[in-house]
């Protein structure tokens, strides 16, 4: 059930957005930009059994766990949801995002396209942002220069892509991230968070 906003004293709902994506779109480097300039959300850190690359810090841009672990999580029912994504693990704890919505927070999280597709189903009234850049292309080039997966990982991502694009009316909102803009397109999602919380009739987020 929808609540209306006092036109008086508006007192928005907490939001869940979801931002998802093709791997290499730029997830990580927008809410890194975003944590920078200091917006007011909770950000959901993601669970994962893969070794962290040598720029990422446990607790700050995953918790890496061993596999071991990671399926004690999903035993437990630990998880939001979770999904195995190029053979690693990756899933978000349910009390993370249920604790910072309840303290009135708005709750941010980055999670692949077929996470989104869970948590739609949990969470129909999250905001669903698709992130993309300006070309596949400019993702393939962007793959190869993290030098982190070898040319036939890189193909199989790729080849997700497609598929992952297929997904896109499935989501609320379309933000490009193009290359040396990244904080055009911060501004963008800032803006539609801020649109949402004008919304008169407001989501409710429950879990």
């Amino acid at each position: 059930m929808h609540r209306l906003l006092d036109p008086y004293q508006p007192m928005p709902n907490p939001l869940l957005v979801i931002l998802s994506g093709p791997s290499g779109a730029g997830k990580d480097a927008v809410l890194r930009r975003m944590k920078e300039r200091g917006y007011p959300f909770h950000f959901v850190i993601t669970t994962t059994d893969r070794p962290p690359r040598p720029d990422e810090i446990h607790g700050r841009d995953y918790f890496f766990v061993s596999t071991q672990e990671f399926k004690r999580m999903i035993d437990a029912g630990e998880l939001l949801e979770y999904a195995v994504v190029y053979g690693q693990y990756k899933g978000i704890s349910k009390a993370q995002v249920r604790q910072a919505l309840a303290s009135g927070r708005d709750v941010i999280m980055r999670i692949d396209v077929q996470g989104a597709a869970t948590v739609r189903q949990l969470a129909p009234e999250a905001v669903f942002i698709f992130l993309s850049c300006e070309s596949e292309e400019v993702l393939a080039a962007r793959l190869r220069a993290r030098g982190t997966e070898s040319e036939e990982t890189l193909q199989t991502r790729l080849a997700v892509v497609s598929k992952e694009i297929q997904h896109l009316p499935e989501f609320d909102y379309l933000v490009i991230n193009r290359n040396n803009q990244l904080d055009e397109a911060v501004d963008t999602i800032a803006a539609i968070i801020r649109a949402e919380k004008c919304r008169v009739r407001q989501r409710h987020i429950a879990l």
